[in-house]
Parts: C-alpha cells; structure tokens; sequence
C-alpha cells in the first residue's frame, strides 16, 4: 500500500479536507443528537409533527402512496421491535434464566430511526421516480391487516412469558436504616 492509501488520507499522510469535513460535521450531529436526549417529550412532538407535514404534503401532491405504505411497515417493525425483548425469552425456557433485558432499541434510538424514517420518505416525494402508481386502499387495508396479526402474535407472546415492555420510573430500594424505622414504628 502506498502512501495515501488509506481511507481519508491524502498525499502527504494528513487527513483529506472532505474527509474532516465530514468527520466535523458527523460530530455536530452526534453532539445534537447528545444534547436532545433528554427532552424525550419534546423530541416525539417533533417527529409527530414531521410525520403531520409528511401526510398533507401526500394528500396534497395525491401520490408516493408506496412510500407511505413502506415508512408505515417501517414504523411497525420499529414498533415491535421496541415491544420486543432483548433476548426472546422462548429460547431461554430450556436454561431457566430470567430475562434481564427488555427492550432491543431503545428509546432515542427508537425516536432517531423513526424521524430518519420520516425526512428519507419526504425526500423520496421529489422525485417522481417513487411515485408508482397503485390503488391505495389495498395498501391500507393490507398495513391494518398486517399490523393486527403481527400484534396479535406480539401481544399473546408477551402475555405468555410475562412481561411488560414499559416502565414507569425508576424503583426506589429501600437501605438498612430506611427499613429499620419502618418495623420500629
């Protein structure tokens, strides 16, 4: 290999100008990203007002209907798979551990993946290329098809080894003196 080979180097060793570029500009990203982690509420209003101007920009143009057919089977498996449990308790039977994991992505990851969702598929709607034509309600009545099914399963799956994909803050413990003043009084 000779000098300047490899990825992002240039001629003289030294990291090329696009490549910096990019490298800066992927850590102002990842520091946005970093920076909204905490406003969980805030960052799901957002995304559902990108996906309210997603939908009337599709009414409005009356097309890229498959693309809204395939952000919604997006959305879903997004959706089981933040139902769903790190390990599938079903191939733990046999070895009698308990689940110690819920959920495969979690929440920023969730919201992050679903709003990348959201702005690809509003690019997608500039370009005709995307904009087959089909008889959309088929696709509607194949998604409401597809989403009962797949949640019926997830749903009997959950009940069946009993557990909750949700939490509701976090559990307080009680310490040796906590617990001592509660059998005194």
């Amino acid at each position: 290999m000779s000098e300047g080979d490899s990825v992002g180097e240039s001629v003289h060793g030294k990291p090329s100008v696009v490549y910096r570029f990019f490298t800066r500009l992927g850590q102002i990203y990842q520091s946005w990203l970093d920076k909204s982690t905490p406003y969980t509420a805030v960052r799901w209003v957002v995304t559902l007002g990108l996906s309210f101007v997603y939908m009337i920009r599709v009414y409005l143009l009356q097309g890229w209907y498959i693309v809204t057919y395939a952000l919604g089977i997006y959305h879903l498996n997004l959706f089981i798979a933040f139902l769903s449990p790190k390990v599938d308790p079903s191939l733990m039977e046999d070895s009698g551990r308990v689940l110690q994991g819920w959920r495969r992505p979690a929440g920023a990851r969730c919201w992050h993946a679903a709003t990348k969702g959201i702005l690809v598929a509003m690019v997608c709607t500039f370009f005709d290329a995307f904009n087959v034509p089909v008889f959309w309600p088929i696709l509607v009545m194949y998604f409401i098809m597809l989403f009962c099914i797949t949640m019926k399963r997830q749903i009997k799956h959950m009940i069946k080894y009993r557990y909750i994909p949700f939490t509701h803050g976090k559990r307080r413990y009680r310490g040796k003196e906590d617990a001592s003043k509660a059998f005194a009084s």
